[in-house]
């Protein structure tokens, strides 16, 4: 058979090829602002790279995006790996000090930023010697601002120095990009994606069973590309020629109708959150969705009666999924084709990934179905080592600890039931927020709901709810607990309920459950009596 590197710039050279048209749009406030087919894209992303070379860049040097959905970003997500840089995307919700340390560590030579984030641009060159350029993305008539680095715009560095190169002239467990965790836990741990790993999650990705993406169908994708790869949809869309939808900054739900209702968006991606903001705009203004079939949501688990609500609001199909920055990111998602039901969990793992449920020790369950146990994974698209990290962070079979807790039913369904560091450990006996959270959910006036634990010293932790309620619900502390009172234990019932007027997010739009406890797990008011 003939040699044939696993490399991703393969993937816009198909779309190019075959679905050269096919647009790629980037939306401004719900609006188009432009519009670009694969095989033009391709051109410029190709001259992109040349342009990066001219700079002096060579196979494995860094180049750091800050930067939001939009086709610069794009772009420059293929002309940094079509030639074999390292794309490090950076989130850009994070302060300057923390970016710095991140970038700091990578050495990235290149700042790719967005128009709109040049202060923090500014602020971040200052704090990182190692950034010899800056490429100031999105906005061509914007002036250029020297900020300590030899500044361009994107569009003038491929007028400057663009010139065709060829792509994918190297190996294909070159890294390919560089994505770093959170850091809620600890330290943010660098996680480099290789060029196959990448290849090989994007082919998972798109099995029928799983994200099952057709060349008919228009994608949003409002998953943040600074944000393990956007869920692998920057690959998955161009492999098979869909149209690829980017919403730029603007994710308001206002924003985000307008836009899937006017570019006929079939497939839409995101966390939760950011879909409360279209079910609220869709329900106030009275507008449907038609051509939306399917939504595919991740990040933290959904409870629930928000998803049948999501279901019946959107005119969509939900498809839950799991996964991880160290999974590049898929873990497991619920097949299409049909309603959501809690038997799904978060869902099936498709082809190509292994999964393993331990005791707390490491120890294989003797019973891997029907059984709580810590979870692990392994596969070819799984981190082995953190960036620069002499340990390895698998054990001595190659499991990865993925930290979270779950089941597996005798179909194969995965219900991820919580962080195992959530669990709140009250009176030696341990208590599940997740499914506190679940019945609460349910309530109508409940907009979200996190539990955390708190501090007690009889008892070594209590539940805390804190809830946020929908616009012009009131919303008691009596009525949440009436909800729960029979359903769970009665040492499992909160100690306190918190109100909130917006329920505190991380970076990734995620519910922050750090914050929650560091600003919250002390007040709030008992439940009524009963």
């Amino acid at each position: 058979m003939q040699s044939f590197d696993l490399t991703i710039d393969k993937f816009l050279e198909h779309a190019a090829r075959w679905h050269g048209r096919r647009e790629v749009v980037w939306a401004e406030a719900g609006v188009a602002r432009d519009r670009t087919g694969y095989a033009d894209l391709r051109e410029r992303a190709n001259l992109l790279s040349g342009a990066l070379v001219a700079l002096g860049l060579d196979v494995g040097d860094r180049v750091a995006t800050l930067a939001w959905n939009t086709r610069h970003h794009f772009e420059t997500y293929f002309g940094t790996m079509g030639v074999g840089l390292v794309c490090h995307t950076l989130n850009p919700r994070f302060t300057a000090a923390h970016l710095a340390a991140i970038v700091n560590e990578a050495g990235d030579r290149v700042l790719a930023v967005a128009s709109n984030l040049v202060p923090l641009a500014r602020e971040l060159v200052g704090l990182c010697p190692c950034i010899e350029h800056v490429v100031v993305m999105d906005d061509a008539d914007a002036p250029i601002e020297r900020m300590g680095a030899r500044t361009w715009t994107h569009d003038g560095l491929i007028e400057d120095l663009g010139a065709p190169i060829p792509w994918g002239a190297f190996d294909e467990h070159a890294i390919a990009g560089l994505c770093y965790t959170s850091g809620t836990t600890g330290a943010p741990k660098g996680v480099p994606y290789t060029h196959r790993s990448n290849y090989l999650h994007t082919l998972r990705a798109l099995q029928a069973d799983a994200m099952g993406i057709a060349a008919e169908d228009c994608v949003l994708v409002g998953v943040p590309m600074f944000h393990a790869n956007s869920w692998g949809l920057p690959f998955a869309a161009p492999a098979v020629g869909a149209k690829l939808v980017l919403p730029g900054r603007q994710a308001d739900g206002a924003s985000l109708a307008r836009l899937m209702r006017g570019e006929g968006v079939t497939i839409a991606a995101g966390v939760q959150t950011l879909w409360l903001g279209v079910i609220d705009h869709l329900e106030a203004s009275g507008e449907e969705l038609p051509d939306l079939k399917r939504v595919m949501i991740g990040g933290s688990p959904c409870p629930d009666a928000l998803i049948h609500r999501m279901e019946d609001r959107l005119g969509a199909q939900v498809q839950t999924t799991w996964g991880m920055t160290e999974l590049s990111p898929l873990g497991v998602i619920a097949p299409p084709g049909s309603r959501w039901s809690p038997a799904q969990g978060s869902g099936r793992t498709p082809m190509g990934l292994d999964l393993r449920l331990t005791d707390a020790d490491g120890h294989a369950l003797p019973e891997q179905r029907g059984h709580v146990g810590h979870l692990k994974v392994k596969g070819p698209s799984v981190v082995e080592r953190y960036y620069l990290s002499a340990e390895t962070a698998v054990d001595a079979d190659g499991w990865f600890d993925t930290g979270d807790l779950a089941s597996i039913d005798d179909d194969g369904y995965v219900s991820i039931q919580g962080r195992a560091k959530d669990l709140i450990k009250s009176g030696g006996e341990w208590i599940n927020p997740i499914e506190i959270e679940a019945i609460v959910a349910r309530h109508p006036g409940v907009r979200l709901v996190a539990v955390v634990g708190r501090p007690d010293e009889k008892w070594g932790e209590r539940p805390v709810l804190v809830f946020e309620a929908h616009a012009g619900c009131d919303v008691e502390a009596s009525e949440l607990a009436a909800l729960l009172d029979g359903k769970v234990a009665s040492w499992w019932m909160p100690e306190r309920f918190v109100r909130v007027e917006a329920m505190p997010l991380a970076a990734t739009g995620k519910i922050d459950k750090m914050r929650i406890r560091a600003e919250h797990a002390g007040n709030g008011a008992p439940p009524a009596s009963r």
